[in-house]
């Protein structure tokens, strides 16, 4: 029998393989090609703008999978910044070797592989998304949102009801981070078996308004948290970690995370929004867009997501 590393070594042409499922962004970053002899490893650097809650969750989680060399923290407040650094620097026994350095000026960002920032208007009890991004506008006027941590709560959902792990659980929220996100049940998978046939030939009352009512649970997840701690950190710190190491590591997973979706599922290209899709990350950053199979209902869903966000941006002027 032939052996072989490589579909290529069994005839089949490699050439352009995953244009059949990912749309190519066009501005995408070139990426070097890795070299088979390389005499050292080059260092990694992070910096974490904004040592809040979130920020410090991000940077410790980064701290304990080892994905920096280096990491830089950034705060207007110097003396919470100072004690956050040296909250972190003490516990260098117990981890991985990295330096971490901090400072109220972003100059000690410089040479930073990937700069994560977080400042913003903390999420009050009971406030949508929506009215966050509005107290938010005056700080960026460039603003992105990702269903990479909505899609992990989807999962977690799902892989608890069915007595799985959630990492052999394949399901995606789209569009908003927030109240109009959209569950794409129709590609919902378990082991690579698909599970949205299985789940409603095995839940005679798993209709529309169950389906809903899951949705809604996913939504309401982080307004929970904020209700019950006042404020989210840990579930956000895993999640953007893991956008880190695919970026970095070249590892091209694929994340939902915001994307100009301009052309997409019927949404209109007059309207420059960014939603949340599933894309494939590497060292270029975003290197394609998924083309999903989605039902009429699910493309109607993301248009009426695009449709709030676009007439939101609008409001204000974005």
């Amino acid at each position: 029998m032939h052996k072989a590393s490589s579909l290529s070594e069994l005839g089949f042409d490699s050439g352009g393989a995953s244009s059949g499922f990912f749309r190519p962004v066009a501005d995408g970053c070139p990426v070097t090609p890795t070299s088979s002899a390389v005499p050292h490893r080059r260092l990694t650097k992070i910096s974490v703008i904004g040592a809040g809650n979130v920020g410090m969750a991000i940077a410790q989680t980064i701290l304990t999978q080892n994905l920096a060399d280096e990491i830089a923290l950034v705060d207007a407040l110097p003396d919470k910044l100072r004690g956050e650094a040296l909250d972190l620097q003490h516990a260098a026994a117990f981890l991985p070797r990295v330096r971490i350095v901090s400072g109220t000026d972003a100059a000690v960002t410089k040479n930073s592989d990937l700069v994560i920032v977080t400042a913003g208007a903390r999420q009050i009890p009971s406030e949508t998304r929506l009215n966050l991004l509005q107290r938010n506008v005056a700080l960026y006027r460039k603003i992105g949102s990702g269903t990479n941590l909505d899609s992990s709560r989807f999962r977690f959902l799902i892989a608890e009801h069915l007595d799985v792990n959630a990492q052999d659980v394949q399901a995606y929220m789209v569009g908003e981070h927030g109240d109009s996100s959209v569950a794409i049940w129709s590609s919902i998978s378990v082991g690579g078996m698909p599970a949205f046939k299985s789940l409603r030939d095995s839940h005679r009352n798993f209709d529309e308004a169950a389906l809903e009512g899951i949705r809604r649970a996913v939504v309401g997840g982080a307004y929970e948290v904020i209700g019950l701690k006042g404020y989210t950190s840990w579930a956000i710190g895993y999640s953007v970690a893991s956008l880190a190491a695919s970026l970095l590591r070249d590892q091209r997973r694929v994340h939902p995370v915001s994307v100009l979706a301009s052309g997409f599922h019927g949404i209109s290209d007059g309207h420059e929004v960014f939603l949340s899709l599933p894309a494939r990350l590497g060292r270029g950053g975003i290197l394609g867009v998924a083309e999903m199979d989605l039902t009429e209902a699910e493309a109607a869903q993301l248009r009426r997501s695009a449709k709030t966000l676009w007439e939101n941006c609008q409001l204000l002027d974005l």
